[in-house]
């Protein structure tokens, strides 16, 4: 026989002993809203400060937008704020091109040095290049401007020279007034130009943007890199059907954070160009300007309503380094989610 199994329904339970869900609690545990309170402090205090920056740069700046009137102001040439007479357009052009000439530099060596440490550095020596990496965005800029000035520039003197024989005939690469056939031909038409500053800039935008597009490759999926090497793929296989797709986001949010970063750049600029008004379409050539640069030139001696000049000058970078920084973030952000891979 088997014995007899007695079950109690639930309506017959003893009261208050039913099963219940149990209550959440809406506020988590006291270091959850700690954490939470913290961050959202945290963002809230930079929001306000960006904005504070802003503001302050706009009130400081409307007497002399005022005057000039934003067109004028933007396309000028000349910088003489005491006789009414300036503009950004000098300035603004030249950082636009030391911008790029540094990014043109800059990207291919920081993918490089970010596949190589994702996909070809042995796992005991990845660490160590992160590290020095890391460390070359911590050099301070006037340390880059000094070697810049005193050692690199005299030996890319030649490449200026090498560009304008070879494509002197594009506008862009000429200089005007030499001939870099001549060998007696002096070398001072070459130094101090925007191709140098920018080369020098360069240096220093490659660790940002190397520390962004590394983290992108990283987290290329295993199971499709595993799939590509099944299917007899080589190594430059898997990067360039797997970690190159996933990596595209990443690699154009470093580039434009780069360009942020090089926009804004002003002591290494300032150390090595020779400061001229008048629009750089002579990219290899003597004398070029920016906008960073300008406003440590001429903040010293400026005069109460020239200083009202130099504050637009500077609301102007302002505002285009952070639609070129947000730009560059939202396009981090979907490289980190996986967005920006294709299937």
């Amino acid at each position: 026989m088997t014995a007899a199994t007695t079950t109690t329904p639930l309506d017959d339970a003893p009261a208050g002993k039913e099963d219940a869900p149990r209550a959440l609690a809406k506020g988590g545990a006291p270091a959850d809203r700690i954490f939470r309170g913290s961050a959202r402090g945290s963002g809230a205090v930079v929001l306000l400060i960006m904005t504070l920056v802003g503001v302050f740069l706009g009130a400081r700046a409307l007497e002399a937008l005022r005057d000039a009137g934003p067109v004028d102001f933007l396309t000028t040439t000349a910088w003489e704020p005491d006789s009414h007479r300036f503009g950004i357009a000098a300035a603004l052009t030249g950082t636009v091109f030391i911008g790029l000439v540094a990014i043109l530099f800059a990207v291919p060596l920081a993918a490089g040095t970010a596949l190589y440490i994702t996909e070809y550095a042995p796992r005991r020596l990845k660490r160590t290049l992160i590290s020095l990496v890391d460390l070359m965005a911590a050099v301070p800029s006037v340390v880059y401007g000094l070697w810049g000035l005193f050692l690199f520039q005299p030996h890319v003197v030649g490449l200026s020279r090498w560009l304008t024989t070879y494509f002197g005939w594009f506008p862009l690469f000429s200089v005007e007034g030499d001939d870099p056939s001549d060998p007696l031909s002096a070398n001072t038409s070459y130094t101090s130009s925007g191709f140098i500053a920018g080369m020098v800039v360069a240096l220093m935008v490659t660790p940002i943007a190397c520390s962004v597009m590394r983290e992108a490759f990283a987290q290329a999926p295993p199971g499709e890199r595993e799939g590509a090497f099944a299917l007899g793929a080589t190594q430059w296989g898997v990067i360039r059907s797997v970690v190159l797709p996933f990596g595209k986001g990443g690699m154009i949010g470093g580039t434009m954070l780069g360009l942020g970063r090089a926009l804004g750049e002003t002591i290494a600029i300032y150390l090595i160009i020779s400061p001229v008004f008048e629009v750089p379409w002579r990219l290899l050539q003597n004398g070029a300007n920016s906008v960073s640069a300008l406003i440590a030139l001429r903040y010293g001696s400026a005069s109460g309503f020239g200083m009202s000049a130099l504050m637009a000058a500077g609301l102007a970078l302002f505002l285009m380094t952070l639609v070129v920084n947000f730009i560059a973030s939202s396009m981090v952000a979907r490289s980190r989610s996986g967005a920006g891979a294709e299937a």
